[in-house]
């Protein structure tokens, strides 16, 4: 007796499914855009070369992207994600990263002079108040010019 076994795949969020012709959502939408890049360029690259092996290698050349992105998956991520990480790392990002520190001693540091500038204004402030007299009643600042 000959059994016949099928392979299940333990990790279940690895199985895409399939809609057409066994093509993933992503894929046929890929390959719809490859075709309709590609065969308009095959019919302009003919006309223009008069060669056919050349037509053939500038459509391939004009559908190889959409075939990429299509098909082309590393460690999980689609080449989209992957190209973003390297725009982030490579032109986004500064390359030279300096390393600074915040430890507690300078946050102290930092707390007493803006400390100290609170009672500088609050001093200030005071300073400026217009003076009691003896009434109780406030001096105009008028009164003494």
């Amino acid at each position: 007796m000959n059994a016949s076994y099928i392979s299940v795949p333990r990790d279940l969020t690895r199985v895409k499914s399939k809609i057409i012709f066994n093509l993933t959502k992503r894929q046929l939408i890929c390959f719809t855009l490859a075709a309709l890049a590609g065969v308009p360029s095959y019919f302009m690259f003919k006309h223009l070369m008069g060669n056919l092996s050349a037509a053939t290698i500038g459509m391939m050349v004009v559908t190889m992207p959409f075939f990429f992105f299509a098909m082309y998956e590393k460690n999980g991520q689609k080449p989209e994600v992957i190209l973003g990480h390297i725009y982030q790392s490579k032109i986004k990002r500064p390359k030279i990263r300096p390393y600074r520190t915040d430890n507690y001693y300078a946050a102290l540091i930092r707390h007493a002079q803006a400390e100290k500038e609170i009672d500088n204004i609050v001093m200030y402030s005071e300073c400026m108040k217009p003076e009691k007299t003896k009434e109780g009643v406030y001096e105009s600042i008028d009164d003494f010019f």
